[in-house]
C-alpha cells in the first residue's frame, strides 16, 4: 500500500499511540497516576478521517465518523468494567451501534451480483464454535452476545460484498479491518466468559487497533 506523506506521519503516530496502550498495563503498576492512551486511538483516527475524507459523500462520512465515536465510547465504557457489570453492557451497545454504521456505509458500496454465501458459512461456521465455548458462562449475558455476534458478522460480510464496487485496495484493508475486529472482539469475549488467556490485552488491542486503522484507510481510498 502506498501512503502519502501526511499517511506516513499519522502512521507513525499512530503506532507510538497503540505500543503505549499494549504497555499500559505494566505502565500504570509504576506511575504514582493513573493514565491510559486507549482513547488516544479513536481519537487520532477520528481528526486524521476528518482531515483526509474530503473527497468523500457526507453520507460516508458521516456514518464513518458516527461509527468511530461510538467506538471511542465504547472504548471508554470498558475502561470502567471493574467498576460495574453495567458499564461492560454499555460498551457492547456503543460498539454495537457503531458496527451498525460501518454496516449502512459498506452497503452503499454493495456490489449486488457479488455472492457472500462462501464467507458467510465460513464466518458462521466460526462464530458457532466461539459461540459453543463461551455459552455456559454467559449467564445473563446470553441475548446481548448473539446479537452482537450477528451484527459483527453482518459487518464483515457487507464489508466483502464492497469487492468490484470499489478500488481493490480500499475492499482488501476494509475486509482486513472487518476481520480483525472479529477476532479482536473474540478474543474479549473468550478471556471474559471463558478463561484468562496469555497476553489478551495485547492480542485484543493490536487486532482492534489495526482493524480500525484498516478501516478508515480502506474507507479514504473509497472513491
Amino acid at each position: 500500500m502506498q501512503l502519502t506523506k501526511t499517511e506516513k506521519s499519522f502512521t507513525v503516530i499512530f503506532l507510538i499511540i497503540v505500543v503505549l496502550e499494549l504497555f499500559s498495563e505494566n505502565a500504570l503498576e509504576v506511575l504514582p497516576f493513573k493514565f491510559s492512551p486507549k482513547p488516544l486511538i479513536l481519537l487520532s483516527l477520528i481528526i486524521f478521517f476528518l482531515k483526509q475524507s474530503k473527497h468523500l459523500n457526507i453520507t460516508t462520512k458521516l456514518f464513518i465518523v458516527f461509527a468511530l465515536i461510538f467506538s471511542l465510547i465504547g472504548d471508554v465504557l470498558l475502561m470502567f468494567v471493574e467498576n460495574s457489570p453495567a458499564f461492560f453492557l454499555s460498551g457492547l451497545v456503543a460498539f454495537l451501534i457503531a458496527h451498525i454504521m460501518y454496516i449502512i456505509v459498506f452497503l452503499e458500496k454493495r456490489n449486488a451480483n457479488k455472492s457472500a454465501i462462501v464467507i458467510s458459512v465460513v464466518l458462521l461456521i466460526y462464530a458457532v464454535g466461539i459461540f459453543y465455548i463461551l455459552k455456559d458462562g454467559l449467564g445473563d449475558m446470553l441475548i446481548p452476545v448473539i446479537l452482537y455476534m450477528l451484527i459483527i458478522l453482518t459487518m464483515a460480510i457487507t464489508a466483502w460484498l464492497r469487492k468490484d464496487m470499489v478500488p481493490n485496495i480500499s475492499h482488501v484493508l476494509v475486509f482486513i479491518g472487518a476481520l480483525l475486529f472479529v477476532i479482536s472482539d473474540s478474543t474479549l469475549a473468550l478471556n471474559k466468559f471463558y478463561k484468562t488467556l496469555p497476553q489478551s490485552h495485547i492480542i485484543i488491542m493490536s487486532t482492534y487497533a489495526i482493524a480500525q486503522y484498516c478501516i478508515v484507510m480502506g474507507i479514504n481510498r473509497q472513491k
